[in-house]
């Protein structure tokens, strides 16, 4: 029997990217979906990707998943070896804890559990490097680093913290498990995601914030992902960053100059005065909400992801993240 490999959140930002790599390199994909995913925006979005992107689409075998329910993804799990897990939530939005918290633990809770009852022999679950604790001095956070606690963080960093102890719990005993944590995903397509509707505002926006944050093209990600698997580096955990930069570079880094807008810089002390008429006005502006305390401690911190494993280990050279941004820039814009 051929080897299959399943995708979880395969029309999201980086799923789509690992399904396109895999069925380059002559893998059967079984990839999962929504009812009402677009695959027409999945499709036509590869085409940034590859030139013989309908060729390559073509060659998807997509399916219908309730990732709620394990008797579903038990069903999807039939005949294959390999498993991704990309599907998750990125939002910081309070108004949507509930589902964040469904989709990014409970929803990897099932997928990690059917995966086990199948006898998959290969897993690899894309967590984030948010989940990683600040380290001071300016030093840079490695995959030895403390985690972040379950309080005083973003709703999304807590997710994603709460679902990689469930998988590091099972890749100790496993041993056919691998974790990536990806540094701020670039990419095309899936223009409604949060990452995405974030780096549209740094690019266009009129105004940038202090902080900074680990950046990485989503090529690379997708190539790191499908060489580790292909290298078994079972039982591990891989940051993958390009590079470290402060939102304000990403804001200027697209030839903003004379006649076009200069960023208004928003510090820690900025954010923190407007949150107070922001509590109230909230109701008529609904994006306000979105300034709560740890989003304003998120926006305005700038903690640096080492690449030094990841680069040891597979030899790897990355998209610099300029040529990155203009890449797909040109695409979402």
């Amino acid at each position: 029997m051929e080897n299959i490999v399943f995708v979880t959140g395969a029309t999201g930002l980086l799923g789509r990217v690992i399904v396109l790599e895999l069925v380059k390199q002559g893998k059967t994909v079984r990839a999962s979906k929504r009812e009402q995913s677009n695959l027409n925006e999945v499709k036509e979005s590869l085409r940034y990707y590859s030139s013989d992107h309908e060729f390559f689409f073509n060659k998807i075998e997509w399916v219908n998943v309730n990732l709620g329910c394990k008797e579903s993804i038990i069903k999807a799990l039939v005949g294959v070896e390999e498993v991704y897990h990309c599907a998750a939530k990125v939002s910081y939005d309070p108004l949507e804890k509930e589902e964040i918290f469904y989709l990014n633990i409970n929803i990897t809770a099932n997928i990690l559990k059917a995966s086990q009852s199948c006898k998959i022999k290969k897993f690899l679950y894309v967590s984030s490097s948010v989940i990683f604790q600040d380290v001071e001095n300016n030093r840079f956070i490695t995959e030895d680093s403390k985690l972040i606690s379950d309080v005083d963080n973003t709703i999304y960093a807590i997710s994603k913290l709460k679902a990689d102890r469930t998988v590091y719990n099972a890749m100790k005993s496993a041993h056919n498990i691998i974790i990536i944590h990806p540094g701020m995903i670039i990419g095309s397509g899936n223009r409604n995601t949060g990452s995405l509707q974030f780096l549209k505002l740094l690019t266009t926006g009129y105004f940038t914030f202090s902080g900074g944050t680990a950046c990485v093209d989503v090529r690379d990600v997708a190539k790191i992902a499908i060489l580790l698997m292909e290298n078994n580096r079972f039982g591990e955990r891989f940051l993958i960053a390009s590079d470290n930069k402060t939102y304000k570079d990403i804001s200027t880094m697209l030839g903003r100059g004379p006649g076009k807008n200069i960023p208004i810089l928003l510090n820690r002390s900025i954010l923190t005065i407007a949150r107070i008429p922001a509590l109230f006005l909230r109701y008529f502006f609904p994006r306000l909400r979105l300034l709560t305390k740890e989003n304003i401690r998120f926006l305005t911190s700038f903690p640096k992801i080492s690449n030094r494993k990841i680069v040891n280990e597979l030899n790897y050279h990355f998209i610099p993240i300029e040529e990155s941004l203009i890449f797909h820039t040109n695409h979402l814009f």
